[in-house]
């Protein structure tokens, strides 16, 4: 029995590990957009299935028993692909997602980077915490301002003479992301809701402050696929998926 789980987050290496101790064999896929990325227990696989027929044939050439589809909230594309491909492969599949951030209703919510970049504009200093992929959305609705943006990998395009990059890898604290904004001069947050506690100290930082928060809503996940929040029942439902019977 083989599972597949679709990675790159904080709760896919979790589940690996937990399938691990279990003696669960499994494989870990990995976009492989992050150079040096943090590995998970067990097999590693590194790089995309050639979408949806790619993934169907990798499923049935692999003996795939199960799939957990753990990518990012944002990682829309990968999560309806795997919809698709275990439907057509008829392969059980689970979507382990972290849950979303809430706020006390002083959050200006939007749907996607496009929005936010407008949203954005009537800002002074703007902290860009958005994702390095997404960045491009923002470069021409805010080339005037003064913009930090923070990415995880550097990036192979030149931005507006106007902006600061900061490279760093979370997690990140309160008292360092309250310096960061001192220090910038920030008064508006854009962020998407990634949910979780990685990043989470931005929030903390910004509502001290009274700095204005912008987030990116979550796109709709694929219709049909079962879902939970934590590690613990990704688990169970594995082993209740895949467990040879007693």
């Amino acid at each position: 029995m083989t599972v597949l789980v679709l990675g790159g987050t904080g709760e896919a290496r979790a589940l690996a590990g937990a399938l691990h101790d279990r003696g669960v064999d499994l494989v870990s896929s990995l976009a492989g957009r992050v150079r040096n990325p943090r590995l998970p227990v067990g097999p590693v696989r590194i790089g995309g299935f050639g979408g949806v027929d790619g993934l169907a044939n990798h499923l049935r050439d692999s003996g795939i028993d199960a799939v957990v589809d753990a990518t990012h909230p944002f990682a829309a594309r990968i999560s309806a692909n795997a919809a698709a491909a275990c439907a057509r492969a008829n392969v059980p599949l689970l979507r382990l997602q972290r849950p979303g951030w809430a706020d006390d209703g002083s959050w200006v919510w939007v749907d996607g980077h496009d929005a936010a970049a407008t949203a954005a504009a009537t800002g002074e200093g703007i902290f860009l915490s958005t994702g390095r992929q997404t960045l491009d959305r923002f470069v021409g609705p805010l080339a005037g301002h003064r913009v930090t943006v923070r990415v995880v990998e550097p990036l192979d395009y030149e931005v507006p003479a106007s902006w600061t990059v900061v490279q760093a890898r979370g997690p990140y604290t309160v008292e360092g992301e309250r310096k960061l904004m001192r220090d910038n001069g920030i008064d508006t947050l854009v962020t998407k809701d990634s949910g979780g506690e990685l990043t989470r100290a931005k929030l903390a930082a910004a509502g001290e402050l009274g700095v204005r928060v912008i987030v990116v809503r979550r796109p709709e996940a694929p219709a049909g696929v079962a879902a939970v929040a934590s590690v613990d029942d990704a688990v169970d439902w594995v082993l209740r998926s895949v467990a040879p019977p007693i």
